[in-house]
């Protein structure tokens, strides 16, 4: 028997445009999460949509920097991006590929972008670690789109599941015990609806990039690139418009702890960011 709370439909809490920024050598992208407007929502502490058909919009890319403390993916709609890390690590993430990076106690690392066919386009999120993995070893999860099921709903919608499950069973090959994350591309037809359950007590979201619909209960057309942030609930919904939508499903267990983020760190204190400046300027990464 379902209970009330599985089935309420999470509500919409805001709508949030991103902000447009420039990162790493000048690359020119739309910051989703992470902004004035949107500062984080625990776990998730940044997310930004980059692309462009300009390549000097992006073809510096992001040379050397380092991360501690926190996980970065990197999930590519078109295009590639090459990487490389000074712990002897390097790749290349192709279109529909996803890199899964917990930077853990620190590395250094390079991401440059190159288009395919004339495109470039992806995101990267950033995911906060809990105090007791910050220090953790780096390590990577990394997987080619042939290797990122799709469940393919009778109404012509698709889910591509990076991580967690949905609940037909489509389980995405990313792990992510700390927050029990979910990840999921959904793609919907002209008025097709997408109903999906998410975890009570996870932080929950859609990154809308492509089309308009119309989200939980509300009847607001809402068009992207935008956050649009749910209350508490059972389930996720959202209609698409004539022209269909495309959007980003993310959710969460909140870590609860306490963030200090000094540019590539994020730890607990301001004594931690600190201290990892201090091993990045030694040499300890």
């Amino acid at each position: 028997m379902t209970s009330p709370t599985t089935a309420t439909i999470r509500p919409v809490l805001a709508a949030v445009e991103g902000m447009a920024a420039s990162d790493g050598a000048g690359v020119q992208m739309t910051r989703m999460l992470g902004t004035p407007r949107l500062r984080m929502l625990d776990p998730f502490l940044m997310l930004d949509l980059f692309g462009s058909d300009e390549p000097q919009d992006y073809l510096a890319g992001f040379p050397d920097h380092p991360h501690r403390g926190f996980e970065t993916v990197t999930y590519m709609l078109a295009g590639r991006m090459r990487h490389r890390d000074n712990h002897g690590h390097e790749g290349v993430i192709e279109t529909g590929g996803v890199q899964w990076m917990t930077a853990g106690r620190g590395l250094i690392h390079s991401e440059m972008p190159e288009q395919t066919e004339g495109l470039m386009r992806g995101f990267q999120l950033w995911i906060n670690l809990p105090a007791s993995l910050k220090m953790s070893e780096p390590r990577y999860q990394e997987f080619p789109a042939d290797r990122i099921p799709v469940e393919r709903r009778a109404d012509g919608t698709t889910v591509t599941v990076i991580a967690g499950a949905t609940a037909a069973g489509t389980a995405g090959p990313i792990r992510s015990d700390s927050t029990e994350a979910l990840y999921f591309d959904v793609a919907l037809p002209a008025g097709a609806t997408f109903t999906e359950p998410v975890p009570a007590g996870h932080t929950a979201f859609l990154v809308l990039f492509e089309g308009a619909a119309t989200v939980g209960e509300g009847t607001e057309v809402l068009t992207g690139p935008r956050v649009v942030v749910l209350g508490e609930g059972g389930q996720v919904r959202a209609t698409a418009g004539p022209e269909g939508a495309r959007f980003l499903l993310l959710a969460g267990r909140p870590i609860g702890e306490p963030v200090a983020w000094g540019g590539p760190f994020v730890m607990n204190t301001r004594e931690e960011v600190m201290q990892a400046f201090r091993d990045y300027e030694a040499g300890r990464f």
